[in-house]
């Protein structure tokens, strides 16, 4: 069996389902991620700058290597719309082991 412990998957919010495909086509393009599901129609309320907001936003679910977690922060912070985007990780304890493989395969460098 695979260690899940080396996959993660981080989500992020944005603020159209135009930013979520724009940054989904780089990061899975960049080989920053094996594939990005976009989870429409949520809404946010939140706290900002002393004042209450609430927004229509799209959840991006990002599966990727935890190897690539830091590059692929530094990268959705450059394409991301907001000043502080909502970017968090999960390392997954457990997955179907041929879906981790696709993951780990989809990253390679030098896979095209």
């Amino acid at each position: 069996m695979k260690n899940a412990n080396n996959y993660c998957i981080v989500f992020v919010t944005v603020d159209s389902l135009e930013s979520g495909r724009r940054i989904s086509r780089v990061i899975v393009n960049e080989k920053l991620a094996a594939c990005c599901t976009i989870l429409p129609n949520a809404i946010s309320i939140y706290g900002w700058k002393g004042t209450l907001h609430e927004r229509n936003e799209q959840v991006l679910m990002i599966k990727t290597l935890e190897s690539k977690l830091t590059a692929l922060k530094d990268r959705i912070v450059e394409l991301h719309n907001d000043e502080v985007p909502e970017i968090i990780s999960i390392n997954l304890h457990s997955g179907l082991s041929s879906y981790l493989s696709w993951i780990s395969t989809s990253l390679l460098e030098d896979n095209e």
